[in-house]
């Protein structure tokens, strides 16, 4: 599972690549659960046949999702990633999904332990045409007692048990687990589509349009 990646600070690279305009605050560099970064959403307001509502809009929010009925920000630490093969029933991510509130988290690379060595080597990924990734996401709300609005989101993963890089990393015996990294052309229609067509957008990234590399200490 992705517990750090590097977001995206460049915001002339963010609005050329995800056609939207970056939130003021785009949180922090290396991001690791509970740590503020952005994410891309569908307006609230986008059926309200508005033609002056964008197509898509990017806020800040914390990595690691809280749902609304949670007590406090904690639980975050545990719901960064949303097993797709659970998301629909699994209490932290159910409502989200049912919603269809899904994101786009905008990645510029994401970190795993390779373990072929015998120890944990934190290695980095990135595309190998050098542009951000999307990474598909689920995002909640959720208000404080003292009725501060917090928006936070979770990337969701697949099995990678069978994919040519992703099979490398974490330890030997677990599942292996990949990120969903979006094709650059199909963000509307994962933001858009209907619960029942989710599926397809599911699926492993083609290994060689990847890069990894043991990351500096």
């Amino acid at each position: 599972m992705c517990s750090h990646y590097q977001a995206m600070k460049d915001r002339e690279r963010y609005r050329r690549h995800f056609g939207v305009e970056p939130p003021d605050d785009l949180g922090k560099f290396d991001v690791w659960p509970l740590y503020a970064a952005s994410f891309i959403r569908r307006p609230l307001e986008a059926d309200a046949g508005d033609e002056a509502v964008p197509h898509r809009e990017a806020l800040p929010g914390q990595f690691g999702l809280i749902p609304h009925w949670a007590t406090d920000t904690t639980i975050a630490r545990r719901t960064f990633n949303a097993r797709s093969e659970t998301v629909a029933t699994k209490p932290s991510f159910r409502d989200a999904w049912r919603n269809g509130q899904r994101c786009i988290i905008p990645v510029e690379a994401f970190y795993e332990p390779d373990w072929r060595s015998g120890r944990a080597v934190p290695t980095r990924i990135i595309r190998a045409d050098g542009e951000p990734m999307g990474i598909a996401g689920l995002w909640s709300w959720w208000k404080s007692g003292k009725g501060e609005l917090v928006h936070s989101f979770a990337m969701l993963t697949i099995n990678a048990d069978q994919h040519a890089l992703m099979r490398d990393f974490h330890k030997p015996g677990d599942e292996k687990r990949m990120v969903v990294i979006l094709p650059s052309g199909a963000y509307d229609e994962w933001l858009n589509a209907p619960p029942a067509q989710t599926d397809e957008f599911l699926r492993q990234y083609p290994a060689e349009r990847l890069v990894e590399f043991p990351a500096p200490r």
